[in-house]
């Protein structure tokens, strides 16, 4: 995330009567007789280049002292390094088969580094190392040479158990015990060669310099080493891996979310360098596995049916692809690679007799079911396979076949698709924990893992505390608020509601009125006159004023099952039939409280195609708080107000009131886990009506899937056009890792100055850039209290960056789990804000969220960039890229990849607050 803060220091123009620029005057014309004078390029002086500044993240220029001091633990534990003298070694890994082909498949190589260890100790003169599972090896010291070569056998794992009395159903199959062998001998075991060659020398040295704030690519690769030595020790206990995540096959850390998924509870651990040192920083981590057991349980589970006669085969082939399973009775394990086309007492393939052989001397086969293989062959019995279709875990021109209920997904396999809503309600419902039910677990999980007895950080003279860091946390006052009739007062527990006895009398700050509206109900089953009501009489106590609707538009019968877009068109004929003009306000009922298809092609409709706002609910249970949100979205959105910041009224904010500022939010929304080739949705919003910080606009566009940094803030179109996304020098930003910092600085906010430039070449805006971070693992507690830290906490020692400007910051109150703090990184301030007037104004962000009457975990801006990219992303429907992409792409500046343009809003929504 990025929050820019822009200082508009800027001298305007000379504008007419019309408030449009005066054009330059023209050139003076050239005389008949003049004759222009060639330049002699060789001759003429060169221009000077300025060489461009490469900015980097500013450097932490004091501690802030404001608010209530109170002691926090942290799940950061102190790390101790008796000597930083030695060196990291390091090697590169390269592996092949006996005829020389290099080993390009994934886990093998964990294994055959295993065997070398055990093997060639003594030619290893003793060395312990760490081994990513790729092509890196680390040792502490050098070992004997710089290029060393070994060979090694392995048994072949997918086949060295196929013995007793199972063999698969292929073209190799046969009773005869003798064939059987000798058609098995050269998959028995594989011979490896391994080459092992020295890269380079990394000092242990750069740790401590880190740690002193002087950070390099040393250090960075010295702390890659430690947690590739955590990642080995893992994986030596049989965990899954997930970056720095382990995940361990304990049945008592699986939860059921529906669907054949089970979320996999598991610890995160990584080092960091901190003003405290090094510390370990375990946290709880979470992923989703597949559930396993046999094929058909997950296949009824996964597609919601009674019986495996009702699974649809098509969607089961393309969800088993490339999951691994184990066969009885042999409990071998294979790869799918797919199904078979026949049900299994159809499905043939040949069988080699157990003697004679044909005219050209081969054995005689015969065709023989696949049914009839294992049931009058090989003697199993089978209930319910034989009119199912089989698991075939050959190769495409040679299949191997298996009758569904003798195959058993193997445990510890991610899920990798995304979520449905009722399972992600479910993994939430779950996973959450308690603060000290966390702190437990954590502490648990440290004496599990047993660092201390890990021979590589022994090697590197490395002890790690079994103590939460203590830390000093400070808690900040929460801002006064302002609302209608003048009235202030002060948030509670990072909370206010207008419905309480408090503030019942309480108007918004600045109420709309809602005039010319209509109800659209998409067959929801409510008492709509009853809605209406209700909806006006809370609207009046709130200071909104609301006529009464022109009409409720009930949807014709005849089109509920219609596709989504069908459903919309029909609809909006009925209300242009019966509208006599555009509406100011539509309230939407749709049936679905959650994912409702119909969504996206309404809001489409709505904001692209008429220009009118219009509100999306799904009224299962209204009450008095629901109908108080719903006024809150509705009148943002129509450009009310709901509170206000009492310094944004004064105007008395440091530093912000006293020049024009706009703050600018930002946030990439990218496609679901699995889909590559949806276009990733970028957004930007910006403050407006300075010195307002309440208010806000977007702007949204497509850009290459996957792609985190925006690529398009500034593009021009001509000399008098620009086609960026900052088209209005208003906008935000979310989801940055620490290692694309300096792409923010050096590239996004390069763009930013382009398009400032753009509007004014004399526009020289001072920039405040602050990253915010979710996506991280640092947790805070109260020690001896089942509560969790207060809101408004901020953390700027022990647990921070050893030079950087960085702060942890809880502005909400964590109400379910554990508090999930965010993590501010000050990259830029040419402003020159205290450390304090700068913590103080982030805490002020969290509550002009007009959405809600709470503060909010980060700044309201990233919110809102959130919420426009996903929003405006469901109006295109992604899923057949080959139609979208052909004819109305346009190629981003990040490679040749097509992306479908978004929609323009209409003028008078996309200056809205739409998003709300």
């Amino acid at each position: 995330m990025l929050l820019l803060f822009l200082g508009l220091e800027m001298d305007s123009l000379e504008q007419d009567g019309n408030g449009t620029v005066d054009a330059l005057p023209p050139p003076p014309p050239v005389p008949e007789n003049v004759v222009p004078i060639k330049v002699d390029v060789e001759q003429a002086p060169p221009v000077p280049v300025k060489p461009k500044i490469t900015r980097v993240p500013i450097a932490r220029r004091g501690l802030a002292s404001k608010g209530q001091k109170i002691p926090i633990l942290t799940n950061h534990f102190k790390v101790n390094i008796t000597s930083t003298e030695g060196h990291f070694f390091h090697y590169s890994v390269a592996l092949f088969y006996e005829d020389g082909r290099p080993v390009d498949g994934k886990g093998i190589g964990r294994k055959v580094l295993d065997r070398v260890h055990e093997t060639y100790d003594t030619e290893l003169a003793g060395k312990d190392f760490a081994y990513d599972g790729e092509k890196s090896l680390f040792t502490v010291g050098a070992l004997p040479r710089n290029k060393l070569e070994f060979t090694v056998v392995l048994e072949d794992i997918s086949s060295n158990r196929n013995n007793g009395n199972c063999s698969p159903a292929n073209g190799q199959g046969s009773p005869n015990g003798n064939d059987r062998k000798r058609a098995r001998r050269p998959y028995q075991s594989k011979t490896f060669k391994v080459e092992i060659s020295f890269a380079a020398k990394i000092p242990m040295q750069a740790i401590a310099l880190a740690l002193r704030g002087q950070e390099s690519e040393n250090s960075q690769e010295a702390l890659r080493v430690l947690d590739i030595i955590l990642r080995q020790h893992a994986a030596k206990q049989g965990c899954l891996l997930v970056r720095q995540s382990f995940f361990h096959n304990e049945p008592r850390n699986f939860a059921d979310v529906g669907g054949g998924v089970l979320g996999c509870r598991g610890f995160h651990s990584s080092f960091r360098t901190t003003q405290g040192g090094l510390s370990l920083n375990i946290d709880v981590s979470t992923t989703m596995i597949i559930q396993p057991g046999p094929v058909v349980d997950f296949l009824i589970a996964n597609q919601n049916v009674k019986d495996p006669f009702s699974i649809d085969w098509a969607k089961a082939k393309r969800t088993l692809k490339n999951l691994r399973v184990k066969t009885s009775p042999a409990n071998t394990e294979y790869k799918i690679t797919g199904l078979s086309e026949k049900p299994c007492r159809e499905q043939t393939f040949s069988l080699k007799q157990k003697s004679g052989k044909d005219d050209d001397g081969e054995g005689q086969t015969m065709e023989v079911t696949v049914y009839d293989y294992f049931v009058n062959y090989r003697h199993i019995e089978l209930r319910y396979s034989e009119d199912l279709p089989c698991i075939n875990v050959g190769k495409p021109k040679r299949p191997t076949y298996f009758p569904l209920e003798l195959c058993s997904l193997v445990s510890l396999q991610r899920y990798t698709k995304s979520l449905s809503t009722l399972q992600r309600a479910s993994l939430v419902e779950k996973s959450r924990q308690k603060p000290q039910e966390r702190m437990k677990v954590l502490s648990d999980a440290l004496k599990i893992n047993n660092y201390d007895a890990e021979p590589m950080l022994r090697s590197c003279g490395i002890s790690i505390s079994s103590n939460f860091t203590q830390v000093e946390g400070r808690v900040l006052q929460a801002p006064r608020l302002k609302v209608g009739n003048g009235e202030d007062f002060f948030p509670r527990n990072g909370r206010w509601n207008f419905n309480n006895k408090v503030l019942l009398s309480f108007k918004l700050v600045d109420p709309t009125k809602i005039e010319r509206w209509a109800v659209v109900n998409f067959s929801a089953r409510c008492d709509i006159r009853a809605l209406v009501r209700d909806l006006t009489k809370c609207g009046d106590m709130k200071g909104i004023h609301i006529d009464a609707p022109f009409d409720v538009f009930e949807e014709n019968p005849q089109y509920r099952r219609a596709p989504p877009l069908v459903r919309v068109e029909k609809m909006f004929e009925d209300i242009q039939s019966k509208l006599p003009g555009a509406p100011q306000f539509l309230l939407c009922l749709l049936p679905e409280r959650k994912n409702s298809a119909l969504y996206g092609p309404w809001k489409r409709k709505n904001l692209a195609d008429y220009g009118i706002v219009t509100q999306c609910i799904a009224p299962t249970r209204v009450n008095d708080q629901y109908l108080t949100n719903v006024l809150l979205k509705i009148n943002a959105k129509l450009g009310g107000l709901n509170s206000m910041l009492a310094v944004e009224h004064s105007p008395s904010i440091p530093m912000v009131s006293k020049s024009p500022t706009i703050i600018l939010g930002m946030d990439v929304s990218h496609g679901s886990p699995g889909q590559s080739d949806i276009p990733s949705i970028a957004a930007v919003v910006s403050s407006r009506q300075w010195p307002s910080i309440s208010r806000y606009r977007a702007s949204v566009r497509t850009q290459s899937p996957k792609v985190e940094m925006i690529d398009s803030l500034f593009k021009k179109a001509s000399d008098t056009e620009d086609q960026g996304i900052i088209r209005f020098a208003e906008f935000l930003r979310d989801g940055v890792s620490e290692s694309q910092f300096n792409q923010v600085l050096n590239i996004e906010l390069d763009q930013i100055n382009e398009a400032c430039k753009f509007l004014d070449d004399k526009w020289c805006p001072k920039f405040v850039v602050i990253i915010a971070q979710k996506n991280h693992h640092t947790k805070f507690f109260q020690p001896g209290s089942p509560d969790n830290v207060p809101p408004g906490t901020v953390i700027d020692n022990r647990v921070c960056h050893p030079k950087n400007n960085d702060f942890y910051m809880c502005a909400h109150a964590g109400m379910i789990g554990t508090t999930r703090p965010t993590h501010y990184h000050v990259l830029l301030d040419e402003v020159g804000f205290s450390a304090d007037d700068l913590q103080e104004l982030v805490h002020s962000l969290s509550y002009v969220y007009q959405r809600s009457t709470t503060a909010i975990s980060v700044v309201a801006p990233v919110c809102y960039a959130h919420l426009a990219a996903t929003q405006v992303g469901q109006f295109i429907k992604f899923e057949d890229m080959s139609e979208t992409s052909s004819g109305h792409g346009g190629v981003t500046s990040a490679g040749a990849v097509p992306v479908p343009q978004l929609p323009r809003l209409q003028e008078n929504v996309s200056s809205s607050m739409f998003f709300c």
